[in-house]
């Protein structure tokens, strides 16, 4: 076992010495030593509830036979830290969770993992730290919130709270009916009600293989969860004695599964970031043509909010992760998972319940992917969009820019009413380098949304959308403006065309035009006065290649 570096022989009285003080048994020592990695905090609606998948995991793993210790992680709450500055700092927190689990796990020498974790940017820092240690590694995601109601009428935080701002500007809701959907949308623990970022990797943590089956989905507070954290215990100490490490269940062919089932969810354009920065720390390459290609070929099957009416509990109920794997098991290639039985076979038996919900591979949404990737002289790496985002289809917009060098500046616009429909809004010097930390402009989008003018605006930024955007918004636009990437030189009145069909985003402009504007772009000076941002930002990589930070 890797723990016998530090509890074997004489030379390692003084470990075994300390060990004892925290109440290990002499006996203890024989077995493996698991650390469950918690994110528990009281700040986060995802995360409130885990003290008892905790006590869950724990039980476990001492009824399988191995030893646990408990250690935390922090976590930052998207929805809380949107639309200030306090979003700065959500993706670099990726990083620190990442680095944070492997000292920890190294400083120790610990045998196994299992990684309790919820929300945007914690269960991709975990899943991350794993595949970089390669060790046993198990992950239980917290699970979805369920939904909040006004009488009859079901809530989610964004199609109902973050949108009714938008709302209340047009003056479409009064203060009152915007306090009563403030205290009714989240009415406990859990992710964020739709396929938002949260709960589009959780499903994708299960479709790697990295969770036990049907955890994706499964509600917060539910027995269910709670059954699913105690087997995940038990599991941790067979895979660690089997040596099933991560690298042996995280490898090309599983993420390329956790793209398809990524095409087929509809889900957050955040995983793109985030399934790349995974695939880098197991030393496999995923770039944006994985995406794009794999897109192309895969039908879009559930349509849940923000585009859709259903939520994650409605998905669960028709027979959650696992019956989208069953229908969508041709698709896949037959990988190892956590479970310990290959991917196909495990979901053999698995029950589609309803397939208003669960669309079948012949009557699809859509007949190619929820998220699409763009090339043009905008964006020569690449931009992203999310299609299962869109309520209303269209295939080309044409509309003058009205261009804006951060969120505060384009909010504060809409909020004046400078912006009509027919404009490309552009947001720029957000990305990971520029912001920094590449905040998500979910504020803006909802606002847009909520008062009725989404479908004659186009959004366009070099940083993110939450999961919860919705209407045609397009990020992660590369190389961003920070690079000098063309948006860097975008001005007001200049037209973008934007083509669907066949994936290019252009600005009406000559490559000479670009090339001598670039040429007068000063140096771009880092805008922060952190130090811990400053450092992030002299290290990020390009959204397109995950936002990583580099050697």
């Amino acid at each position: 076992m890797r723990s016998n570096q530090i509890k074997i022989g004489a030379n390692r009285a003084p470990n075994r010495c300390l060990l004892y003080a925290t109440g290990v048994n002499p006996k203890d020592l024989k077995k493996p030593f698991i650390g469950i990695v918690s994110s528990f905090t009281d700040l986060i609606p995802g995360h409130m509830g885990m003290r008892s998948l905790e006590r869950k995991i724990e039980q476990g793993v001492a009824a399988g036979g191995g030893l646990p210790f408990l250690f935390s992680v922090p976590g930052i709450c998207d929805g809380i830290a949107m639309g200030h500055k306090g979003m700065h700092y959500s993706l670099p927190s990726r990083e620190l969770i990442a680095d944070m689990i492997e000292s920890i796990t190294q400083a120790h020498y610990l045998d196994g993992l299992v990684l309790l974790t919820n929300c945007d940017k914690i269960t991709p820092g975990m899943l991350m730290a794993a595949a970089r240690l390669d060790i046993p590694a198990i992950a239980v995601t917290a699970g979805p919130m369920i939904a909040g109601h006004i009488g009859e009428k079901r809530l989610d935080l964004v199609r109902d709270a973050f949108e009714a701002v938008g709302l209340y500007q047009a003056k479409k809701i009064s203060s009152q009916e915007l306090e009563n959907l403030e205290i009714n949308a989240c009415p406990g623990e859990g992710a964020c009600q739709g396929l938002y970022t949260a709960n589009s990797m959780a499903c994708l943590t299960e479709a790697l293989g990295m969770s036990l089956s049907g955890c994706g989905t499964a509600l917060a507070g539910s027995s269910k969860k709670l059954r699913l954290a105690y087997k995940s215990g038990e599991q941790i100490v067979k895979l660690v004695k089997l040596g099933i490490t991560t690298r042996k269940i995280i490898n090309k062919q599983s993420l390329k599964n956790a793209i398809t089932i990524d095409m087929a969810l509809g889900g957050s354009t955040n995983t793109i970031l985030h399934l790349t920065a995974i695939g880098h720390e197991a030393d496999i390459k995923i770039d944006l043509e994985n995406f794009d290609q794999i897109s192309r070929q895969t039908p879009q099957l559930l349509s849940l909010r923000p585009a859709g009416q259903y939520m994650m509990e409605d998905f669960e109920y028709s027979g959650g992760m696992p019956a989208l794997l069953k229908i969508m098991s041709k698709k896949l290639n037959d990988c190892q998972t956590v479970n310990l039985i290959k991917i196909k076979t495990l979901v053999k038996n698995a029950v589609h319940y309803n397939t208003k919900v669960i669309h079948s591979l012949n009557n699809p949404y859509q007949k190619s992917g929820g998220i699409a990737i763009l090339k043009g002289n905008l964006a020569p790496e690449g931009a992203v969009v999310k299609m299962a985002g869109m309520i209303n289809k269209i295939d080309k917009f044409v509309g003058k820019a009205k261009v804006y060098n951060n969120e505060d500046e384009a909010i504060k616009a809409f909020m004046l009413k400078k912006i009509t429909k027919g404009n490309v809004v552009v947001v720029r010097y957000e990305g990971p380098k520029g912001g920094p930390g590449m905040r998500e402009s979910l504020s803006l989008s909802a606002a847009i949304a909520g008062a009725g003018m989404g479908e004659g605006i186009a959004l366009i930024t070099d940083g993110r959308f939450s999961g919860g955007t919705r209407n045609l918004s397009i990020g992660h636009v590369t190389p961003e403006a920070a690079n000098k990437g063309p948006i860097a030189v975008l001005k007001d009145d200049d037209v973008i065309t934007i083509n669907l069909s066949k994936r290019t985003i252009e600005v009406n402009l000559s490559a000479k035009q670009l090339n001598n504007r670039l040429k007068k772009l000063p140096e771009f000076k880092i805008k922060t006065e952190s130090s811990w941002l400053r450092r992030y930002a002299k290290l990020v990589s390009s959204a397109s290649k995950g936002a990583i930070l580099e050697n």
